[in-house]
């Protein structure tokens, strides 16, 4: 028998897109996409029906308003109905197409033919795993890896903690990066970054990932590295600031995202309390990514 998926829709303002990719995430989603619909946006989440009853449901839909109260935004209209696994697969695969991203990349889904570009393809199948390089924080860290890595020699080495589908550390060794060492505490984050590794024709050595954080690099890590990159939520940055500096050099940089401006003075202070100084901020609507090296 088939298994069965929640498919939520969501019609909001255009403001409002990031944060409610981010809020369902963040939930569990596992897959997301969205499309032009007159002057709004929908927006299209997917929640398998084992793990997700209609108590959640109404929670999400709770936690989206109160997100767009927040930002003063018209509050978003949330419905849902049960799809089956065939109709999940198609539905959220169909609106999502090739997107250029930055200066340099073309991020294409697996599943189609990447149309003739001069741009660096970086084809990705992001399965259950957070990554589709269309939200905001993914952009900006896309576009701050090519401000490091593009004309610059040799290849650094990068950690990724939180590496979701892998699509920054293959973004990076696209790029000219040496080796990426990513971790994600997911286990299917883990399996999308190894799977994407291999659709895009990188030797495996230079992308090596494994299951947990910032401490498993600690622990695994046989020397400091040249770039840290980690896009996930302020709150959880704020947890790994103090620990940084056990993998990173004098000369180390890091891209850290997935911080809201108003989050931004909290994240930074901390960095400074520990070493680090933020030398530019970026940012795209509500959302921000902070280019840091060492004090």
């Amino acid at each position: 028998m088939a298994k069965n998926w929640w498919e939520i829709q969501v019609i909001c303002d255009p403001a409002l897109e990031d944060t409610i990719f981010w809020r369902l995430e963040a939930m569990g989603s596992q897959g997301i996409s969205s499309q032009r619909k007159a002057s709004h946006r929908l927006v299209l989440a997917y929640f398998p029906q084992s793990s997700f009853e209609l108590l959640d449901l109404a929670a999400i839909a709770l936690f989206l308003k109160q997100d767009a109260l927040c930002m003063e935004l018209p509050p978003p209209k949330a419905t849902w109905h049960l799809i089956d696994e065939e109709d999940w697969s198609k539905s959220w695969k169909e609106h999502w197409h090739p997107e250029p991203v930055g200066d340099h990349f073309l991020i294409n889904p697996a599943w189609i033919t990447p149309p003739p570009s001069d741009r660096k393809i970086l084809m990705l199948d992001p399965g259950a795993a957070f990554g589709t390089g269309a939200h905001a924080t993914t952009q900006l860290c896309l576009e701050s890896l090519e401000m490091r890595l593009v004309g610059h020699d040799p290849g650094p080495i990068i950690a990724d903690i939180g590496c979701g589908s892998g699509i920054l550390s293959i973004g990076a060794l696209l790029l000219g990066a040496k080796r990426a060492y990513a971790v994600d505490t997911d286990v299917l984050a883990v399996q999308a970054t190894v799977e994407n590794c291999a659709l895009n024709d990188l030797d495996p050595d230079r992308l090596q990932v494994q299951q947990g954080s910032l401490d498993t690099l600690i622990r695994t890590l046989a020397e400091p590295v040249d770039g840290i990159l980690c896009n996930i939520l302020a709150e959880v940055i704020l947890d790994l600031v103090p620990h940084l500096s056990e993998i990173a050099k004098p000369t180390t940089w890091g891209i850290l995202s997935g911080i809201l401006l108003d989050q931004s003075k909290l994240v930074a202070d901390t960095l400074e309390q520990h070493g680090w100084v933020v030398a530019t901020l970026w940012r795209r609507q509500e959302w921000c990514c902070l280019n840091i090296r060492r004090a």
